[in-house]
């Protein structure tokens, strides 16, 4: 994180929202308006790293850079763009789930671990759970403009809690 400093790197995700199952990387956002000079002082520093990869595209108008590699057992994605990194997408996704996951509690956190073990991202597991309907990227930012109470009595319709431990419901991930 030192070594990014001048990006601004913020840690998002699974990590934080302690949702991470084998294989999960760690997220680091970072503030990034020139991605050539990003790319280029990324790999002076962790170039050597294994599985070292970049890819840079325009995505809406906007570039966006993701670098990835491993350090200290874990995969590590990096992804950059020149939006303070508390806008980003990947930030305000990780702020609506926090608030998901303080409203249902441990068996709804438990339920999106068990999706995310079965190979599915962590939006769709929610949006799926909250049954969402369309994109789940999209679908889970659009949460992030309910108030409070829109959003408690929308997770609680959608996800009842459970006083007999025995869900019968399926969920269409």
């Amino acid at each position: 994180m030192e070594r990014l400093e001048s990006y601004h790197p913020l840690l998002a995700g699974t990590v934080p929202l302690d949702l991470q199952v084998q294989g999960s990387d760690l997220d680091i956002l970072c503030e990034v308006y020139d991605s050539e000079r990003f790319t280029a002082e990324v790999r002076q520093a962790f170039g050597g790293f294994s599985g070292f990869r970049t890819v840079t595209r325009t995505v809406e108008g906007i570039s966006r850079t993701k670098i990835n590699f491993e350090a200290g057992g874990w995969p590590v994605e990096l992804f950059g763009q020149p939006v303070p990194v508390e806008r980003q997408n990947g930030f305000r996704h990780m702020l609506v789930e926090w608030e998901i996951l303080r409203i249902l509690g441990r068996e709804f956190r438990e339920a999106v671990i068990a999706l995310k073990r079965g190979g599915v991202k962590t939006e769709p597991a929610f949006a799926g759970l909250l049954r969402l309907p369309g994109e789940p990227y999209a679908a889970i930012l659009a949460l992030e403009e309910l108030p409070a109470a829109e959003l408690e009595a929308l997770c609680l319709k959608a996800y009842p809690p459970n006083t007999d431990n025995k869900r019968t419901e399926s969920y269409n991930i």
